[in-house]
C-alpha cells in the first residue's frame, strides 16, 4: 500500500534525462545533481522507447531483479552506454524524469521494471505512452508531472490523491493498493468491486462498441474516461515474454494455477528463432534456451494453443497467424506484443498489454479497461501505384502522431479509400497503431473481410454468423481526436529517418519525409518482413518490383544485401505456389524462413556497425533496434526499388525499361 503523503528523500536523488546525454552521464556518475526549476521541459528528452530501456538482449532475462541491471543499456552515444551496468541501480535514485511521450514502442513490461527494481519509485515525463503508462500502474508506479516535481524538490510534501486523482476510480484503487496483482486478490476475494459505469444510451464509435459489448455487469453503453472490467476472447504470448507470464502467475497463485478457457489463448516461437545465429547474441544462447524451455513448460501446463517451432521453422509471426486463424469481428484479444493492434485489421478491439496484466487476465478470464477516446480516419480516393499502406501510415505518422493527435486514443479507420484496401493492407494500418503511441487501430469491416476469413480458417464460423459480428460506428458517434480526411491518390512514397539520436533527435517513426526529396542515401542492407511487411501483399509487391528488374537485365546492386523473410509459413506457401522464389534467387534476394528476424535485432538483415545504412520495411527505426546502423522505413515498393538501385528509391511501374533508360 502506498504512501498517503509523498515527499523525497533528502538521502536520495533524482535523475533527470536531458537531451545532453553528457549531463545524464555525470549525474550517473554522481559528478552533478539537477534541480527541475533549473530546466525546461525543452531540455529533456522526448520519445524514450522502450528498446531504449530494456533492448532486447537484456529481456532474455525474465527475473525482473536481473533485468534492473542493465537498465537504459540502449541508452547510446557514439556506440557507447550512456548509463553503465548498474549505473541506475547504483545511483541512489529514486525519481526519473523525461520529456515528452515517455516509453513509446514495444508493450514490454521489462521497461519499468528495470526503473521499479533499481530503486525507482516516481516517474516524471511531460506526457507517456498509453501502454507503458499502463505498465507503470500494474507495477505500483506513481507517475507525475514536473510541477509536481518542482514542488518536491522544494521540501513540500503531496497528498497522493494529486498523483492518482486523475485516473479513474478504479485505476486510483489500483495504484494505491501497489498494482494489478494486489488489486486482483482483493477484487476476487469480495473486498472491493467494479461496477458498471451506468452510461446512458449514445452513439458510440467502434471501439466504445466493442467494449460495450464485453462489459462485465449490467449496461449497454460506454464512454471516454469509463471503468470496468470487461471479458477478454483470447491472447497470446511469445517466447520473449511467456516465461515472466509463468513466474509471475506462480509468484501470485502457486505452482498449480489454471486458466478458465485456454482454447482462444496461444504461445508463439518467433521472435528469438534466429537469435542464436546473431554474433552479438551468442552470449545469451543459455538464457534464450531458458525462455523457450519455460513457454514449453507454460504451453504444457496451461493447455494454450501451441505455435511453436518445428524442425526450427517457425508458423509464423504471431500478429500474423493470430489473425488469420482465430481473431474474428467484434473480438477483444489482448497480448504481450504492442503489434497486437495488428488484429484490428480483422476489425476487432486488439491491443498489446504487459506481463502483470496479461498474467492477471489469462487467470481471470477478464480485465479492467478504461475506455480511450477515438480518433477516425476517413480514407478517400484511390493510392498511387508507387505506395502502399505503409506510406499512409508514415503520413499519418509524420502529420498527426508527432503532434500527439492520436496518444492513448482508439484510431479508426473507415470509408470509401479503405474498402479498396486489400485485408493485408488493412492490416498494415491496423498494426501500426502503435508506432501512432495509440491504445489501439480498428477498421471497418465489409463482406470483403469475411470472404478472407472464410478463405483462411477450416473452423471458421458461417458467413452468416460474421458478417452479424461486424461492427460499425454508430451516426453521430464523438471522435474526442476529430475526423480526419485523407485523399489516398495525394500521397507520394515517404520514409521515416533515423534522426540523430547522439544530439538528442531520436531515432523515430514520426521522422517523417519524402524519398524525392531524400537525395542520394546510399544503402548497405535491405530487408523486407516483419508482421507489418511479410504478408501475402508485401510480398507480390516485392515480387512485382523484383521481376521488372530481372527482365531488364538487373540484380541487387553490387555492395547491397536484400534479405526478405516471409511472415508465416501460408505466406511462404503462396510465394512458393506464384514462383516468386525463382524471381527473388534471380534477383539475387536472400529469403528466410518465417520469424520477426532484424525487427526485432534477431537475424540476418541487422546492420554490424554504425555506418551502415538500412531501408527496411519494419514498423519501427528505434536506434540499435535492428543493429547499430542507421535506418530508414520504407514501403515495401520503396525497399525493393532501393536495393536494385543501390540507395533509397521509390518505384515506378517500368522505371527499368529501355524508354524510361533513354528518358
Amino acid at each position: 500500500m502506498a504512501a498517503r503523503t509523498i515527499q523525497l528523500d533528502p538521502t536520495k536523488r533524482v535523475l533527470f534525462l536531458t537531451k545532453d546525454l553528457d549531463l545524464i552521464a555525470k549525474q550517473v556518475r554522481g559528478e552533478l545533481n539537477l534541480r527541475m526549476e533549473d530546466l525546461s521541459v525543452d531540455d529533456l528528452l522526448d520519445d524514450i522507447n522502450t528498446d531504449v530501456m530494456t533492448p532486447a538482449w537484456v529481456c532474455f532475462s525474465h527475473r525482473p531483479e536481473d533485468i534492473a541491471l542493465n537498465a537504459y543499456a540502449g541508452l547510446l552515444k557514439d556506440g557507447e552506454r550512456v548509463i553503465p551496468e548498474r549505473g541506475l541501480m547504483d545511483g541512489n535514485f529514486e525519481a526519473i524524469v523525461s520529456g515528452y511521450r515517455k516509453g513509446t514502442g514495444s508493450s514490454r513490461e521489462t521497461a519499468p521494471q528495470c526503473e521499479k527494481f533499481s530503486g525507482i519509485k516516481y516517474v516524471f515525463a511531460a506526457s507517456f505512452a498509453p501502454i507503458h503508462e499502463r505498465n507503470n500502474i500494474n507495477l505500483g508506479q506513481l507517475m507525475g508531472d514536473h510541477a509536481q516535481l518542482a514542488r518536491l524538490q522544494a521540501g513540500e510534501s503531496i497528498e497522493i490523491d494529486e498523483f492518482t486523482g486523475r485516473y479513474d476510480p478504479v485505476t486510483k484503487i489500483m495504484l494505491e493498493m501497489g498494482g494489478l496483482f494486489p488489486f486482483a486478490k482483493a477484487l476476487k476475494a469480495g473486498e472491493i468491486s467494479v461496477p458498471a459505469p451506468g452510461t446512458p444510451k449514445r452513439p458510440m464509435t467502434m471501439g466504445e462498441k466493442m467494449i460495450a459489448a464485453h462489459m462485465i455487469g449490467e449496461g449497454d453503453y460506454v464512454k471516454p474516461g469509463d471503468a470496468l472490467m470487461a471479458k477478454v476472447d483470447g491472447g497470446y504470448s511469445h517466447e520473449f515474454t511467456t516465461a515472466q507470464v509463468h513466474e509471475f502467475l506462480r509468484r501470485e497463485y502457486g505452482n498449480d494455477y489454471t486458466l478458465p478457457d485456454a482454447s482462444k489463448f496461444a504461445v508463439f516461437e518467433d521472435h528469438l528463432l534466429y537469435a542464436d545465429g546473431v554474433k552479438r547474441f551468442m552470449p545469451f544462447a543459455d538464457k534464450i534456451g531458458t525462455l523457450r524451455e519455460l513457454q514449453t513448460e507454460f504451453m504444457q501446463h496451461t493447455g494454450v494453443r501451441d505455435y511453436q517451432s518445428r524442425d526450427g521453422i517457425s508458423p509464423g509471426i504471431c500478429h500474423e497467424v493470430a489473425r488469420r486463424d482465430f481473431v474474428d469481428p467484434g473480438d477483444f484479444i489482448q497480448a504481450t506484443d504492442s503489434h497486437t493492434c495488428m488484429g484490428g485489421g480483422n476489425n476487432a478491439l486488439t491491443y498489446g498489454v504487459g506481463a502483470t496484466e496479461y498474467a492477471s487476465l489469462i487467470a481471470s478470464g477478464s480485465t479492467f479497461v478504461q475506455v480511450a477516446e477515438s480518433v477516425r480516419f476517413e480514407l478517400v480516393g484511390e493510392l498511387p501505384a508507387d505506395c502502399s499502406a505503409k506510406d499512409v501510415m508514415l503520413h499519418i505518422l509524420e502529420k498527426y502522431a508527432k503532434h500527439e493527435v492520436t496518444l492513448d486514443r482508439m484510431m479508426e479507420f473507415g470509408g470509401p479509400g479503405l474498402a479498396k484496401l486489400s485485408l493485408d493492407e488493412r492490416a498494415t494500418l491496423a498494426n501500426m497503431a502503435t508506432e501512432c503511441t495509440a491504445k489501439s487501430g480498428i477498421c471497418e469491416g465489409d463482406e470483403a473481410l469475411v470472404d478472407w476469413i472464410l478463405a483462411n480458417r477450416s473452423d471458421a464460423r458461417s458467413k452468416a454468423e460474421l458478417m452479424a459480428a461486424l461492427v460499425a460506428p454508430d451516426e453521430g458517434a464523438v471522435y474526442d481526436g476529430g475526423v480526419h480526411t485523407i485523399d489516398l491518390s495525394t500521397l507520394r512514397p515517404m520514409v521515416a529517418h533515423p534522426g540523430d539520436p547522439n544530439a538528442g533527435i531520436p531515432s523515430d517513426p514520426t521522422n517523417g519525409a519524402f524519398v524525392h526529396e531524400l537525395g542520394d542515401v546510399a544503402i548497405d542492407i535491405a530487408y523486407g518482413g516483419s508482421c507489418t511487411a511479410g504478408k501475402v501483399d508485401d510480398f507480390e509487391m516485392y515480387a512485382r518490383v523484383m521481376s521488372e528488374a530481372v527482365a531488364a537485365g538487373k540484380k541487387v546492386a553490387d555492395g547491397v544485401e536484400f534479405f526478405i523473410q516471409f511472415g508465416s509459413k501460408a505466406t511462404q506457401a503462396v510465394a512458393e505456389e506464384r514462383g516468386w522464389l525463382d524471381t527473388f534467387k534471380a534477383a539475387g534476394v536472400t529469403i528466410i524462413n518465417p520469424g520477426c528476424g532484424a525487427c526485432i535485432g534477431c537475424g540476418p538483415g541487422v546492420s554490424e556497425t554504425t555506418e551502415q545504412v538500412s531501408v527496411s520495411a519494419i514498423n519501427r527505426n528505434f536506434q540499435g533496434r535492428s543493429g547499430p546502423g542507421k535506418l530508414y522505413l520504407a514501403s515495401p515498393l520503396t525497399v525493393a526499388a532501393s536495393a536494385i538501385e543501390g540507395k533509397i528509391a521509390s518505384y515506378t511501374a517500368g522505371m527499368w525499361s529501355a524508354a524510361a533508360v533513354v528518358r
